[in-house]
């Protein structure tokens, strides 16, 4: 059994059921620690599972004082998961050899247990209710609406009007702020014809959904289907050629590719359009406890694709100053190909 130690809440909910904003777990062997202080005491005794939780007012001195106790020789440990001060504050007064291991947790959930997919496949259905919510409240209410007001809308809508945690902060986007990949809401208003994007997820049970579609405005007919037909010519040719593009990468997508194979699939068909340097980033990244978990769908990735692993198909083009279209759904490998979440 590995010695390990872990302060990132996901990664210490994935090892036992609950996780908290101040924590320091160990794993030492089989005997597991969940260290922290008094406001999470009893929660964490009442749902962390299969370990040891300790109250205590400072965490660091007392993950120490039960390293030095187990006589601790080596454990491993992700650098991107701890301060500096807090890696200064533990490894000056041991003698344990602290073992740098990059994404070590993340590693470990690159392939998702039956149980985690039904969570995620939850988490998708429920986002796609909230997208047609927000879609209905579009066509009701959204004419000459601000793009922040609408942003705020559909923080209430994905979140069925706070029962939900979302997976991050929505993207609302309209014309040409649709052109940035990340874009932040402005004061531009919704107008017939326009066309927005929206990038939005929720959890369940801690588990993320993710997507993004890019809709024609009709506030008679608004959806957020993947058929769309737009008034404007260029609007629909990109569209078109984005669609193409991610349904090209699921339905070729199979068992034993490299993730950069995926990547390129998407990419190809976009770059033989002519429209290559306007899709800046990668394909997909994989979704699970984080929004972005492993693997990563670019053009750099060598992992070997698998069952059971849960990742987006999303490419986009973006047209500075005019406008961009991004197509997003997550997938999951089963039985050797990519399925629809």
């Amino acid at each position: 059994m590995e010695n390990f130690i872990l302060t990132n809440e996901n990664a210490i909910y994935y090892e036992c059921g609950f996780s908290c904003d101040n924590v320091i777990f160990l794993n030492l062997g089989k005997e597991k620690f969940f260290i922290t202080d008094a406001r999470y005491t009893i929660e964490a005794k009442e749902y962390a599972k299969k370990c040891e939780v300790i109250e205590t007012g400072n965490l660091v001195q007392t993950a120490i004082e039960i390293l030095e106790k187990n006589k601790i020789k080596k454990i491993n440990f992700d650098p991107n998961d701890f301060t500096y001060s807090m890696h200064q504050s533990l490894t000056s007064k041991l003698k344990t050899k602290f073992i740098e291991k990059p994404n070590f947790s993340k590693l470990k959930r690159i392939i998702k247990s039956d149980e985690e997919i039904k969570y995620l496949k939850k988490a998708s259905m429920l986002g796609k209710d909230g997208f047609k919510n927000l879609a209905k409240y579009l066509r009701k209410n959204g004419l000459n609406q601000k793009e922040n007001f609408l942003h705020f809308k559909a923080v209430e809508k994905m979140s069925n009007t706070g029962k939900l945690d979302l997976s991050f902060d929505p993207i609302f986007a309209i014309n040409e702020n649709a052109a940035k990949p990340h874009a932040l809401p402005t004061n531009k208003k919704l107008k017939l014809h326009d066309l927005l994007l929206v990038d939005a997820g929720v959890k369940y049970k801690r588990y993320c959904s993710d997507r993004t579609c890019t809709a024609y405005v009709d506030f008679e007919t608004l959806n957020f289907k993947r058929e769309q037909t737009f008034k404007n010519k260029k609007h629909q040719e990109i569209y078109d050629l984005v669609y193409k593009a991610q349904l090209k990468a699921i339905t070729k997508a199979k068992v034993g590719m490299k993730a950069s194979q995926i990547d390129k699939l998407a990419r190809d068909v976009i770059e033989k359009a002519g429209y290559g340097k306007y899709f800046v980033h990668s394909t997909g990244h994989g979704v699970g406890l984080d929004i972005h978990e492993f693997p990563n769908i670019n053009s750099r990735s060598d992992v070997i694709i698998e069952n059971n692993m849960v990742f987006t198909i999303e490419p986009g083009i973006y047209l500075p100053n005019e406008f961009g279209v991004r197509i997003e759904d997550t997938v999951v490998m089963k039985n050797g190909k990519a399925e629809i979440l």
